[in-house]
C-alpha cells in the first residue's frame, strides 16, 4: 500500500526541510511514502479566500484516484495519541486499497469539493500550527507509527 502526503506549497525553511527528508528516509525501511508538493496557487493575491480554495481543490482532486482513501489534515478532525493513531493507520492498512492520501491543504483550508471527496478527517493538535511546520510533523507520527506497529523502541510510555 501507498501512503502520499499531499500538501500545497512549498516548505520554504531549510530546517524543515532537513526534518522531512530525515524522516522520509527513515519511513522507507517500512512503508512506500512520498511527498507529494501542489505548487502555490500563482497570482493569489488578486483572488478571495474562496477561489483559492477553490483552485487548490481542483488540484487536489487530480492527484486523486476514485480508489484512494482520501485522508484530509484538518482543525476539526478527530485528534488521536500516537498510540491510537498507529491503530487507526493499521486499520486503514487493513482496509486494503492502493493508496492511502492524507492531505495538507493551504492557509485557508479546503473546498467543499475536497470535503465531499475525503473519507476522514484527523487533527493533530487543537493548536493552529503553520501547514510547513504540520508536514514534519506528520511524517514524524507516522513513522512513530509505524515503530509502534513493530513493537521498536522509539516510542516511549
Amino acid at each position: 500500500m501507498q501512503v502520499t502526503l499531499l500538501c500545497i506549497g512549498k516548505t520554504g525553511k531549510k530546517f524543515l526541510e532537513e526534518g522531512e527528508q530525515e524522516y522520509l528516509k527513515r519511513l522507507r525501511h517500512y512503508i512506500p511514502f512520498q511527498l507529494q508538493i501542489i505548487p502555490d496557487i500563482k497570482q493569489a493575491k488578486n483572488l478571495s479566500e474562496g477561489q483559492i480554495k477553490q483552485r487548490e481543490g481542483e488540484l487536489i482532486l487530480e492527484k486523486v484516484t476514485p480508489t484512494d482513501t482520501l485522508i484530509l489534515l484538518d482543525e476539526k478532525g478527530k485528534e488521536y495519541s500516537s498510540l491510537d493513531f498507529s491503530a487507526y493507520l493499521q486499520d486503514l492498512f487493513n482496509r486494503g486499497g492502493k493508496q492511502i492520501c492524507f492531505v495538507v491543504g493551504g492557509p485557508y483550508g479546503f473546498s467543499d469539493a475536497v470535503y465531499q471527496r475525503s473519507n476522514g478527517k484527523i487533527s493533530l493538535s487543537q493548536m493552529t500550527f503553520s501547514h510547513q511546520m504540520i508536514r514534519l510533523f506528520f511524517i514524524e507520527q507516522v513513522y512513530r507509527a509505524m515503530t509502534i506497529l513493530r513493537n521498536e523502541p522509539y516510542h516511549h510510555q
